[in-house]
């Protein structure tokens, strides 16, 4: 039997209450890619609104793809909202699941039901390259970087794993794939500390004369190719990355992957480093843009998406793959380094028309692009406003393998992930009822109205990275559908709307659920 295209799969899993169909083996299953940008934001490409920054992969995606206008991450940083991408569970719901310094420990326990587990089960080959930021190791066994490595993506479903420990600002600036740092050398032991400085390698804060990008703010610790980062580390010189080359290796190794899986089904969760800080993109890409460093960082991550795409295409692949490209969060300029990305800014704004950008409440900081593309392209070119999030892909990806049909899941696993397939097949434009979101302060999204609730104690504008973070002592309620920037606060005039979604939200929060 053939593989089947994805409408037909949708046909069959989406009804198989009313349908008499033959179980579709893992033969027939479409490959899924998940292209996870960092930090980019809603109004940073094209096919969104950007006009200073060129991005032609990403639109020729949207062209022949589904472009979602409300979909959303559920954190505005981060680990949290990649932990709930993979784990189905909101980050608030488990304690330690905020930014994670890179000696953290795995904060997904390893029988935990997950995204990749889930496809694993249904017949998947699955690869992670890039961003990690989970964790490595366990609380009681920490990460000893000259050893085995474990656990980690393996030990949660992934079949191979080349990945950021956890961010490029961040210690330790090494690759690790599978079990072991890449290209390690024994004889040149690594040691990471977040807590005191550790051997005698030179600091940002002692040698500014040695830095080729100074911090803003933070990042002044151990200098490692020409910049300081977060940490403290020595050791390692022959596995340390170069900045320039990461988008370059990571792109190689996500497309290699594709090809020595490309004659069974696979998922590859391709996590960039681009557009975080520092952003220091390969000299082919400097000067892409009119907006330094930020704009270049932009054009290398397109071209990263491009990669994968030719891959696919000379693989003969894409007419049975599934490939979506989003971000974790919304943007940011300044995140710690001086890199001249505000004052070349110019009037490109990204977060397009919405309030906010990264770590805040309003809509900025999660509203996120989103673009489906499916195998036959049926719905090439269409804009939905389906409210989704990342948070729904563990659920999407059950159903479309028909693991909900046979409860090979159990009650308890990815609670707060909902199915949103078809939504995401482009037979609706109807997404989840209610979402939670995280970002300074908790709000909940019902439909096109947003409620904030009230944070007395937050600063109203982040004192480092200068966005406006939503918390405000009074209750907040905005009307999206014609106040997409929330400007017009309705939570006075309509009161009983605002304790009607305030009572959802808490209920969601007190809700009773199984955390591993």
């Amino acid at each position: 039997m053939t593989r089947m295209t994805i409408r037909f799969i949708f046909a069959t899993f989406l009804f198989f209450t009313v349908l008499s169909v033959t179980t579709v083996t893992a033969a027939e299953l479409p490959n899924i890619v998940l292209i996870l940008a960092d930090d980019l934001g809603y109004g940073d490409v094209g096919c969104y609104g950007a006009v200073r920054v060129q991005t032609p992969n990403i639109d020729r995606l949207a062209a022949e793809g589904i472009r979602f206008t409300d979909a959303h991450s559920v954190a505005a940083t981060c680990t949290p909202s990649r932990f709930a991408l993979i784990s189905g569970i909101y980050p608030w719901r488990k304690r330690g699941t905020g930014i994670l310094p890179g000696d953290a420990a795995l904060i997904i326990p390893p029988e935990s039901v997950t995204l990749p587990s889930i496809l694993k089960k249904a017949g998947y080959t699955n690869g992670v390259v890039g961003k990690w930021h989970l964790g490595l190791g366990t609380p009681e066994s920490p990460v000893n970087w000259n050893s085995e490595i474990k656990p980690g993506p393996l030990e949660i479903g992934f079949d191979y794993s080349f990945i950021i420990p956890a961010t490029g600002d961040r210690v330790p600036c090494v690759f690790v794939e599978n079990h072991s740092v890449a290209n390690f050398d024994a004889n040149d032991p690594i040691t990471v500390s977040y807590k005191e400085k550790v051997g005698n390698e030179p600091t940002g804060k002692e040698h500014p004369d040695l830095l080729k990008q100074h911090p803003s703010h933070g990042h002044d610790m151990t200098i490692v190719n020409g910049i300081s980062r977060i940490g403290y580390m020595t050791g390692g010189k022959s596995a340390r990355w170069v900045d320039e080359n990461i988008a370059d290796t990571i792109t190689a190794k996500a497309c290699r992957f594709i090809e020595n899986n490309k004659d069974k089904p696979f998922f590859l969760y391709f996590a960039t480093h681009d557009i975080h800080v520092p952003r220091v993109p390969h000299p082919r890409f400097v000067g892409k843009t009119s907006m330094g460093a930020r704009g270049d960082a932009i054009v290398e991550f397109d071209w990263s998406v491009g990669e994968v795409l030719q891959t696919l295409d000379r693989l003969k692949l894409t007419d049975n793959t599934i490939i979506i490209v989003s971000s974790d969060n919304g943007p940011v300029v300044d995140d710690g380094y001086l890199d001249r990305s505000i004052e070349m800014l110019g009037d490109h704004k990204p977060n397009g028309l919405l309030r906010g950008g990264k770590g805040s409440a309003f809509e900025a900081g999660t509203r996120v692009p989103f673009i489906v593309r499916l195998p036959d392209k049926a719905n090439a070119g269409k804009v939905s406003d389906a409210l989704i999030s990342l948070i729904d892909l563990p659920a999407s990806f059950a159903a479309l393998t028909n693991q909900t049909k046979r409860q090979e899941i159990p009650e308890t696993a990815i609670p707060d992930s909902e199915n949103v397939l078809p939504a995401l097949l482009g037979e609706t434009n109807y997404g989840r009822e209610y979402l939670v979101l995280g970002g300074a302060s908790f709000s909940l999204r019902h439909g096109t109205q947003k409620v904030i609730l009230p944070n007395p104690k937050g600063q109203a504008i982040s004192s480092n990275t200068h966005i406006e973070t939503g918390n405000n002592p009074n209750p907040q309620l905005y009307e999206l559908k014609n106040d997409i920037g929330e400007q017009n606060n309705l939570a006075e005039k309509e009161s009983t709307r605002w304790e009607e979604l305030r009572t959802k939200l808490q209920e969601i929060r007190q809700k009773q659920v199984v955390v591993p």
